[in-house]
């Protein structure tokens, strides 16, 4: 408390806030796979994440391409790269990383997702 004349005063400090985690990051393989489509089959485009329901999990990562931003997506941008997140999808997305695997049969964007409690057994939906 302050006084001063005849007036109190009361000072109050707000608890620091913790930094909240970055929405999404890529990693250095999803970086270059993108830049490379950003370069050439998509030039003009950028990269749209949303999560749909789909599978027997409950939800579906879902990638298209557009020509902008729309009023509900979020920007991020990583490593030099900008990526739209559908803000409906944000809380789910929280802290995750865009990764590009390369297998023997199949090769794509995987996300890294630590909001993730489970995946269905065939890989294609999660549940949080």
């Amino acid at each position: 408390m302050i006084e001063t004349g005849t007036q109190t005063s009361v000072q109050s400090t707000a608890p620091k806030r913790r930094a909240l985690p970055p929405l999404m990051s890529l990693s250095d393989k999803a970086a270059a796979r993108l830049a490379a489509l950003y370069g050439s089959a998509h030039a003009g485009q950028l990269l749209r994440i949303s999560v749909g329901t789909k599978g027997c999990s409950g939800l579906s990562y879902d990638m298209n391409w557009v020509e902008a931003a729309g009023p509900n997506d979020e920007t991020v941008t990583d490593r030099g790269l900008t990526v739209l997140v559908d803000r409906k999808a944000s809380l789910f997305l929280i802290g995750t990383t865009m990764d590009y695997e390369v297998k023997d049969l199949s090769e794509g964007f995987v996300f890294v997702n630590p909001n993730e409690k489970g995946r269905c057994g065939c890989g294609e939906s999660f549940h949080v």
